[in-house]
């Protein structure tokens, strides 16, 4: 039976399905609301695919599924399968960090800690994707309640039998040393309860017990009592004034959001319990086919109530995944505080795209840079990767010394050997957008006729439109238009110009396309601007004497050197210079000088 035959017998039921190839390795696996009617939309013809999922057609062999009673169940199923065949086609967690949690131990004393390592007979809070928020709140803790941060396997027969002396956090005031039965179980036990109660996001629970406690106090006239309830009061409002949404009080939910880059994705997951952040968790995954944003989304989600158990009844997205799970309301807001948790969680996962970008710019400068690339190919809606980019920049000053610069970037980076430098030629006077013209022309002409085949995908133009339309039509003239992608890239507001375009094209300010285009570009004005001021100090130090003729180089500097300026020569008799350069060319040079009105006001 073929695959086909074999899919058209699936069930018009929610499950997941296998993909397997020749060698009978799983290479996918999904999930779906109606087995039947999913699985068919992969077997259809192949222009109707992206080219990735192509690849994946053609790798199948056989397709097996499992039948499940809900959405939410395949969900479920798809995600631990996911994790046990690491399907080479799926959606997969990128981000192997182990985050830290808050761990209260199963002790007869619990002790109270932070780790990366799961243990049997412990409870965990967490995981925190920001080790200082988890470290903060261990302080607190410690702050408020006096715990134990030893290591000492405390029991009631260890302590019985005086097998412990207290140690120095006993003396300073930071334990009540349960090793020699300063405090009772049921006290140390009660504060535990509390801290448990602040970790699950119950902590407003607790702020209104210590109100009662010290109101009880208070009225008994035990007043030492309550100022030690108020204390305790004022700690944890402290704690509470820096870490609630006060906006959103009173909000139970869980938030998702996801920023969809290419084939990656980076999330970011926050439980929220009465206003509190109480889990934060940023997750990566990449995929080797194109997948829609909302099944990305649905795995996040999978993998969230993979780890932390069921969500919350309701869940804060940016948009509907392609899921639907009993009991679960997926809330999209538009205003509000709802919609302030959805910018937290989304400003978390914007800020856990840029610090992952940066950290593989430093750990894999390869794949960096072809991510880059590929975010400027489609910025720009280009068909093939700016391998090869090519920056030109005009440097005139009043007209003078025009000249123009060529930087060439491959593979991201600068080809130094490959710069060009030109002095304009046909053009007279300031005259930026001629003197592109000629630039460009010269450059690709000379391109055609010594490396045709190394012609740049992308070629950049520091200025505005003027300069843009005479480069295209160089580019035209050449008949080369087809084969380059040519845009201007203006100063005042980075905007991306095109030829036939009204309307500027604005990336992401914040992009990496966008700062390699500047790059190029600010590199193109600092070579171009290197030039320029070389031929200007050259003009500077230009003497008349270079216009004598019989006069080179090496005699203009025994003269100068002589008298120290060029009206002095003038001045100078005519048997000096005799002296100095023989009397023939020490008669023209007298008579030229001489003939200078302008040399004698020097």
């Amino acid at each position: 039976m073929t695959v086909k035959e074999k899919i058209a017998l699936f069930p018009h039921s929610p499950g997941v399905y296998r993909y397997y190839d020749a060698e009978g390795k799983v290479i996918y696996v999904g999930k779906a609301k109606d087995l039947h009617k999913r699985v068919a939309q992969y077997f259809v013809p192949p222009e109707r695919l992206n080219a990735k999922t192509r690849i994946l057609v053609s790798k199948i062999a056989d397709a097996q599924f499992s039948v499940v009673d809900s959405e939410e169940d395949a969900l479920l199923l798809e995600n631990n399968l996911i994790k046990q065949y690491k399907p080479k086609y799926n959606i997969l967690l990128k981000d192997s960090k182990t985050y830290p949690w808050i761990c209260v131990s199963g002790e007869e004393f619990p002790r109270v800690f932070i780790t990366r390592r799961i243990e049997k007979g412990n409870r965990y809070f967490g995981p925190y994707s920001n080790v200082m928020h988890a470290r903060n709140l261990v302080d607190f803790f410690r702050e408020v309640y006096p715990l134990r941060s030893c290591r000492l396997k405390i029991t009631s027969e260890a302590i019985l039998r005086h097998k412990f002396r207290p140690c120095l956090d006993f003396h300073l005031g930071k334990c009540k040393a349960p090793c020699i039965g300063n405090i009772s179980k049921e006290e140390y036990s009660g504060n535990i309860d509390e801290i448990i109660h602040i970790l699950s996001g119950r902590g407003s629970e607790v702020i209104r017990h210590y109100k009662a406690l010290m109101a009880s106090a208070a009225q008994r006239l035990e007043f030492e009592q309550a100022q030690a309830y108020k204390e305790k009061l004022q700690s944890l409002e402290r704690h509470y004034s820096r870490s609630i949404i006060t906006q959103a009080a009173d909000v139970d939910a869980d938030v998702f959001s996801l920023v969809v880059d290419g084939s990656e994705a980076f999330g970011n997951f926050l439980r929220i319990r009465g206003g509190a952040v109480v889990q934060s968790l940023n997750l990566g995954f990449r995929s080797q086919i194109e997948e829609e944003p909302a099944t990305m989304l649905a795995t996040f989600i999978g993998e969230i109530e993979d780890k932390f158990g069921a969500l919350s009844k309701e869940v804060i997205v940016p948009f509907l995944p392609d899921v639907e799970i009993e009991g679960v309301n997926f809330r999209i807001p538009v205003r509000g505080d709802k919609l302030a948790l959805l910018e937290l969680s989304a400003k978390n996962a914007k800020e856990f795209h840029f610090n992952s970008i940066k950290q593989r710019e430093h750990t894999d400068p390869d794949a960096y840079r072809q991510s880059v690339m590929e975010d400027l190919r489609k910025a720009l809606g280009m068909k093939e990767l700016p391998r090869h980019m090519e920056c030109f920049d005009n440097s005139n000053i009043q007209g003078t010394n025009p000249v123009a610069s060529c930087v060439v970037f491959r593979e991201g980076e600068p080809s130094k050997k490959d710069y060009r430098r030109f002095k304009i030629k046909t053009v007279i006077g300031a005259n930026d957008y001629a003197s592109m013209k000629e630039v460009v022309n010269r450059r690709y002409s000379r391109m055609l006729a010594e490396a045709p085949d190394d012609l740049p995908q992308l070629i950049v133009i520091d200025g505005g439109r003027g300069q843009l339309e005479f480069a295209h039509q160089a580019l035209a003239e050449l008949g080369i238009l087809e084969r380059v992608t040519v845009i201007g890239l203006a100063k005042r507001l980075e905007e991306v110009i095109r030829v036939g375009d009204p309307y500027p094209l604005f990336i992401d300010r914040n992009s990496q396309a966008l700062k390699l285009l500047q790059r190029i570009r600010d590199e193109a004005h600092r070579f171009g601007i290197s030039f320029h001021r070389n031929l200007r100090s050259k003009a500077a130090i230009h003497s008349a004497l270079r216009d004598i003729p019989g006069v080179g180089e090496k005699t203009e500097q025994r003269l100068l050197l002589r008298f120290g300026s060029v009206a002095r020569i003038a001045d100078a008799p005519l048997e000096e210079l005799s002296a100095l350069v023989g009397a023939a060319l020490a008669v023209t040079i007298h008579d030229y000088l001489k003939g200078d009105s302008s040399l004698r006001s020097e």
